[in-house]
């Protein structure tokens, strides 16, 4: 049974290339901490070694725990960027680091479904919008929207951030896309929502009805490479767990659609200004006017080396590992 194992890392290593993911091995015969006691894998935390890029893997679900080893297996995937842009029509915005974070289940032979952490699975910091809400709304003809722009130069009340919230599950993760350019890695749905306290707390250009429908790929071929660690996260050239992982790597993509804004309101009074965010950002905007840049990308896939042996615990072990890498 242990050349499955073999088939295993070769298949993570393409995988990861992909992402730039990272696949530890390690074992522990620590016993499983109980539910009570330990850290939740959806809480901040920090992880030793070869497990610190999966803070958020959802190692916990009822999904990963079932793996067994042999008929599906339980893997983490984690991918980041520190910087980057958003292009939206002729609108173009710094992009703030994001992270990605998903467990896959299944097997080689007929695939997996990706498992999302409870939160979610993307995580994105905030960005400035050029102009704040000035550019938004200003200049009009409207009497009241004039006399707000107006109070609005030089005022705090005028900035406006934009952030990217994920609008539904990713799917269609291709393990092999990670080793060549110009494939689709994941498919992941998302919204922007805009925050301003004059533009209402459900701004968004995008909804979990209508998303904006990312699909990423590797702009170049990344360069990967493989290590393994311990089951507590230090390394182990013949660790328990196994994984690749690459960095450095721009993703991009091209060919989303954006659609307009909605739930946008002034001043809290209900008076709907989303064509105005429509007329400013050029929304809706069709595929092939937009693109995203994902640069410095980093991204990791871990499992455990010899899944089959593990059976039936597969899911169980990546579990109590992930827990005995999480520091004080």
């Amino acid at each position: 049974m242990r050349p499955i194992a073999g088939k295993a890392r070769t298949t993570l290593l393409g995988a990861l290339a992909a992402l730039a993911v990272f696949i530890p091995a390690a074992a522990s015969a620590a016993s499983h901490p109980s539910a009570a006691s330990r850290p939740s894998a959806a809480s901040a935390v920090k992880l030793r070694g070869g497990w610190a890029p999966f803070t958020r893997c959802p190692v916990d679900s009822k999904a990963m725990l079932a793996a067994d080893g042999v008929n599906h297996i339980a893997v983490c995937v984690a991918s980041s960027s520190p910087t980057g842009s958003l292009t939206i029509g002729s609108q173009t915005l710094a992009a703030g680091a994001s992270n990605l974070q998903f467990g896959l289940v299944g097997s080689y032979a007929s695939g997996f479904s990706i498992v999302s952490p409870a939160g979610g699975a993307i995580s994105a910091a905030p960005v400035n919008v050029p102009g704040g809400l000035l550019g938004i709304v200003c200049p009009t003809n409207n009497p009241l929207l004039a006399l707000l722009c107006s109070m609005l130069v030089n005022s705090p009340l005028n900035a406006v951030t934009a952030t990217i919230q994920q609008a539904g599950a990713p799917s269609n993760f291709n393990f092999t896309a990670g080793i060549t350019a110009g494939k689709p890695i994941v498919t992941i749905p998302v919204k922007i929502h805009l925050s301003n306290p004059l533009l209402g707390p459900s701004c968004y250009i995008g909804t979990n009805a209508n998303p904006i429908v990312l699909r990423p790929k590797n702009k170049t071929t990344p360069n990967v490479r493989g290590d393994s660690f311990n089951a507590n996260g230090t390394p182990n050239p013949s660790g328990v767990m196994s994984g690749i992982f690459s960095t450095g790597g721009t993703q991009e993509d091209t060919s989303f659609a954006v659609p307009g804004a909605s739930g946008c309101t002034l001043l809290g009074l209900g008076l709907p200004i989303n064509f105005l965010v429509n007329q400013k950002e050029g929304l809706p905007s069709p595929a092939g006017h937009n693109s995203l840049v994902l640069s410095r990308a980093s991204a990791y896939l871990a499992g455990l080396s010899d899944p089959v042996s593990a059976a039936p615990n597969d899911g169980k072990d990546l579990s109590r590992y992930w827990h005995s890498a999480v520091l004080p």
